[in-house]
């Protein structure tokens, strides 16, 4: 089944999500969910039409570092992150990651 398309999920302008496969709403959790169960999956806003994946990803990483116990990722870390940005080690950081 590795050769079926992705999953869509639907962003509605009110921020909620739509999983058009179990036909409910869900939430971050259920994104974390699928990235753990490794089902592949597109995040696309409702409106335009365009994939905001990585975004929607971006926000569950932020959850989960508000959330558990001890943060994967320092302040050191992510403001290294931030700085790396259009910077010649962009490219190096990003592959490292």
């Amino acid at each position: 089944m590795s050769g079926s398309p992705p999953r869509v999920i639907k962003k509605y302008p009110n921020r909620r999500l739509y999983d058009t496969v179990e036909s409910r709403y869900i939430t971050l959790a259920d994104i974390r969910r699928l990235v753990i169960e490794r089902v592949k999956f597109v995040v696309i806003e409702r409106d335009t039409q365009l994939p905001i994946t990585r975004a929607i990803l971006l926000q569950v990483i932020s959850e989960q570092e508000d959330q558990e116990g001890e943060p994967l990722m320092s302040e050191h870390f992510l403001e290294q992150v931030i700085r790396s940005y259009g910077a010649p080690v962009q490219r190096l950081v990003g592959n490292h990651l």
